[in-house]
């Protein structure tokens, strides 16, 4: 059986549903730098025929729901413009449905598009996803599934930050000052100070290993972050997840690994370890987990492989 079979609806036999474009913008993605693109999103996507609706929403919990009730309403396909956390939230509502994803890179992170082979530039980007509508083609990718100990789940497709990266995220979004980047950078320094091992537990496929750790990454992609190459080697059509991690490691040599992660040539560090496994168990106290950037789940979590999940418009 391929991936394709295994998908639900008109998706799997071929082709494109009828049914209208739903589009999820984020006008603040990429701290406005895409601000205009919009206009011209929307009259490329008006070229394939088919209604376009652009989404109305004023928060993430707003673009969520408008999503689902797109998918809900019968929408052939969702595009989002914006970043990872963009893209994050449509995923909640096409994963395992058979509704055409196409993510148009427009944000500060845009790490499951470029993972999952769309161009980097938001117009190239869009040409590819018209081009794809006019074809009626798709292709599958997989995505990852969160579950937390009582049952709640979340997608994601790029990749989960649960160490230092996780802790960092949580500092930043609860501080009020500095604004901007700035803020992230200051979280950084802190958290730097701070830094200790955690005690894990990984379960991989059931073989279950206990390490202290400083680093803990779980890649459907092979980058977070814009384009931290922190699972170089995960590929998001093989069905597995790559694990990333890195020993009881001083402050000194985590500074000296970090840069390396953009080029992916932190796996040769002696102290830095990857393995490769369809479920994977993360028990550890007091980290919450952050998917595509976002702030997801706590800790203990089980992240499930689940192949051919989402259908994109390439």
């Amino acid at each position: 059986m391929t991936a394709d079979d295994q998908l639900p609806g008109s998706l799997a036999a071929g082709g494109l549903p009828d049914g209208h474009l739903a589009v999820l913008a984020n006008p603040t993605a990429g701290r406005g730098r895409f601000r205009g693109l919009l206009p011209a999103v929307l009259d490329r996507l008006g070229t394939v025929g088919r209604p376009v609706r652009l989404l109305e929403a004023g928060s993430a919990a707003q673009a969520g729901a408008a999503c689902r009730a797109a998918v809900a309403d019968g929408a052939a396909a969702l595009v989002t413009v914006g970043g990872d956390g963009t893209v994050h939230l449509a995923l909640q509502a096409v994963a395992g449905t058979g509704v055409a994803f196409g993510p148009v890179p427009a944000g500060t992170g845009n790490d499951f598009a470029v993972g999952t082979g769309f161009p980097a530039d938001p117009l190239a980007a869009v040409e590819v996803i018209v081009a794809a509508l006019a074809a009626g083609r798709t292709r599958s990718a997989d995505l990852a599934r969160m579950t937390g100990p009582d049952g709640t789940s979340r997608w994601y497709g790029a990749v989960l930050a649960a160490g230092f990266d996780a802790l960092v995220n949580e500092r930043a979004n609860r501080m009020s000052w500095p604004r901007g980047p700035r803020r992230y950078d200051l979280a950084i320094l802190v958290e730097l100070a701070r830094l200790r091992p955690r005690h894990y537990l990984l379960r991989l496929d059931g073989v279950a290993r206990e390490l202290d750790a400083v680093l803990v990454a779980v890649g459907n992609c092979p980058s977070y972050g814009g384009g931290m190459r922190i699972c170089p080697t995960a590929d998001p059509t093989d069905g597995l997840l790559d694990v990333v991690y890195a020993g009881p490691i001083s402050r000194t040599t985590l500074t000296r690994i970090k840069p390396r992660v953009y080029r992916g040539t932190h796996l040769a560090h002696p102290m830095v370890h990857t393995q490769r496994a369809r479920t994977v168990e993360l028990v550890a106290e007091d980290i919450v987990g952050y998917a595509d950037g976002e702030r997801a789940l706590p800790l203990p979590l089980t992240v499930t492989a689940v192949p051919g999940a989402v259908r994109l418009l390439r």
